[in-house]
């Protein structure tokens, strides 16, 4: 898939926070960047991110921004898709207040997705309450991205939505843990990080019979784009008490840390049907 056309100042602009990103979304809040706070209201909120700072230009002036609203019946189904091969396994992680998310950040090699023959290494996950992909309009409680990096710098994301129904196996055995992150949010802690050892990852090396992919970009500020999104069309469940207490770690502004939907700008849609 080819990058979008852009100026050689934005091009270079653009490379830098690639670089600037992996390693701020793997620690924390973007500090290898000089982070400026944003928001999801008032005057720090999504319409206003592409003028709070010059990083987080194209947040406004990109033409490739993520979330969308997928439309099923506009979904290019491409047999040349591949399976989305995951080979995930146990590693220890922090889990990490970011202030605007809840992150989980591998400590170590947790394994990685090939996306057409190109390893991506699995680098953190978070959580956007409600989700910030729609399918045909609807909306849902929750979703979670794992942010994967090739060597290369390339990203790829793996996009998992969540409906209210049965907890979900991977959150449940983290419940102390975020329990923990939560008393410490509460006591004031802006950084607060909880350890966790050896990470299941079964949970998310479940076969997908069906998912999404198109081009968009970081859906929080510097809104990096070339991002390569793969929501799988299975919607998965967890627990409303699970959803509360990832929400309850957030400060109020950022309890409904979702990015409005974006224009899809004639971008293609393609679908892996097994």
């Amino acid at each position: 898939m080819a990058p979008n056309p852009i100026s050689s100042t934005m091009a270079t602009q653009s490379a830098v926070c690639v670089m600037g990103v992996i390693a701020s979304l793997l620690v924390a809040c973007a500090g290898a960047l000089d982070f400026v706070k944003f928001g999801y209201t008032g005057a720090t909120g999504p319409q206003n991110w592409g003028s709070l700072s010059p990083d987080y230009a194209l947040c406004s002036k990109g033409k490739n921004q993520s979330p969308i609203n997928i439309v099923k019946k506009n979904a290019v189904e491409n047999k040349a898709l591949n399976p989305l091969d995951r080979d995930y396994y146990p590693t220890n992680a922090t889990l990490i207040d970011n202030g605007f998310n809840v992150m989980l950040k591998f400590d170590d090699d947790v394994g990685e997705l090939t996306l057409e023959g190109k390893k991506y290494a699995l680098k953190q996950m978070h959580w956007h309450s409600p989700s910030e992909h729609t399918i045909d309009g609807e909306r849902f409680p929750m979703e979670l991205h794992l942010l994967h990096a090739s060597d290369d710098k390339s990203l790829a994301v793996i996009s998992i939505l969540y409906q209210y129904g049965h907890a979900d196996p991977f959150l449940y055995q983290l419940k102390e843990k975020l329990e923990e992150l939560s008393k410490e949010a509460c006591s004031g802690d802006t950084e607060a990080h909880i350890s966790v050892d050896e990470v299941d990852t079964k949970a998310l090396r479940r076969h997908t019979r069906k998912y999404f992919r198109y081009v968009g970009s970081l859906s929080t500020p510097p809104c990096t784009e070339n991002v390569t999104w793969n929501i799988l069309g299975k919607v998965r469940e967890m627990s409303k008490d699970q959803a509360d207490l990832l929400r309850s770690i957030l400060g109020t502004e950022y309890k409904n840390n979702s990015r409005p939907i974006q224009n899809l700008n004639n971008r293609k849609v393609e679908m892996y049907y097994e």
